[in-house]
């Protein structure tokens, strides 16, 4: 159920500032951390000696020790060094190809061979200084395609975001989606409306009177292995929607980077990308505080979902119109993963 020969978001920089960091990505578990000259490196967080977490050790001259019995490894997956023996015949552990970019730490879980840099996607609002950026992770326990359900779909923000993102509009407005290629895009468009709680505030931040009327836009674009970006926003009503002059709009990218632990559970790389006053910190970190509360709502729902579909999985799930965004992308994910695993399968016979 994993795409594998691609880029995951694997964490963010501050995670292994310091200390090596574990984590499972697709069912793989992996060590984190820095290595030579502060150079990211990632390896089998499992020691060839007597299977310890290497995570659970420490870093010493970019190397990785072993925080049971000493043995160091090295970023290529080799052993270096142990105390009192000879390593030369100690077998190898996988390292895995692992780039940091656009503030995340990337991983490559498939054939290494394979890994490219450039297939990174490239986020123009990550490089650009009329875009600021705040977000935060989530360890979310529920098969990884909930999310990206949820994220294609956002009729729900009218019920579970009632207080913040939600309005009655969002119900009276169908989504439209398209599917080229692997990439699924669904599209809201809400015309001549009041703006909700959190646009207001948005609206306001901008310099934009709160009470006045609105057109609002929401565009999720999800691109594998399990990618979801949403054009948000709104702007004075008539001003051009989404193409506004910047002082007559409010918009944002919400940012999803869903990387699958297990079957049943997943890493949440949240955030929103503002490019409106993009130089106001406190603003910044106001909305990163306010987008966690509303995604946390999301959390509770999709974690009793997942129970849900475990107590029942003899039940068959009802599809309308507006889960097509998420059943396109599941589509693209199953597409990629059967290629894959044909591929291996030919490539071992």
């Amino acid at each position: 159920m994993f795409i594998k020969n691609t880029w995951y978001v694997a964490c963010m920089p501050n995670e292994i500032d310091g200390k090596p960091l574990g984590r499972q990505i697709c069912g793989e578990r992996i060590a984190f951390y820095r290595g030579v000259e502060g150079k990211v490196a990632a390896v089998e967080d499992f020691c060839p000696h007597r299977g310890a977490a290497l995570s659970l050790g420490f870093v010493e001259n970019g190397n990785l020790v072993c925080g049971y019995h000493g043995l160091v490894m090295g970023c290529d997956g080799k052993t270096v060094a142990m105390p009192m023996q000879r390593v030369g015949g100690f077998p190898c552990i996988k390292n895995y190809p692992v780039v940091e970019k656009y503030g995340f730490i990337w991983v490559w879980p498939g054939n290494p061979e394979k890994a490219d840099e450039s297939l990174i996607p490239h986020l123009d609002w990550a490089v650009s200084d009329e875009w600021a950026y705040g977000g935060d992770m989530f360890h979310v326990n529920c098969d990884y395609r909930l999310m990206i359900d949820n994220l294609m779909d956002l009729t729900h923000e009218a019920y579970v975001h009632a207080d913040s993102i939600g309005q009655d509009e969002i119900d009276e407005s169908p989504p439209d989606t398209t599917a080229e290629g692997d990439k699924v895009v669904t599209s809201r468009y809400m015309n001549e409306i009041t703006a909700p709680p959190f646009w207001k505030a948005g609206m306001r931040a901008n310099g934009i009177d709160e009470s006045a009327v609105v057109d609002r836009w929401q565009i999720s674009r999800f691109s594998p292995p399990s990618h979801v970006l949403i054009d948000v926003g709104v702007a004075l009503t008539g001003k051009g929607g989404m193409d506004a002059d910047p002082k007559d709009r409010a918009r944002a990218i919400v940012v999803g980077f869903i990387t699958p632990e297990t079957e049943n559970s997943h890493w949440y790389f949240w955030g929103m990308a503002r490019n409106f006053k993009a130089d106001d910190a406190e603003l910044t970190e106001r909305t990163k505080v306010r987008q966690g509360e509303i995604f946390t709502q999301d959390l509770s729902v999709l974690e009793a979902q997942q129970r849900n579909l475990d107590d029942h999985p003899e039940r068959r799930l009802l599809m309308l119109n507006i889960d097509a965004g998420g059943v396109q992308s599941r589509r693209v994910i199953d597409r990629l993963v059967k290629a894959e695993q044909e591929e291996n399968a030919t490539a071992s016979a």
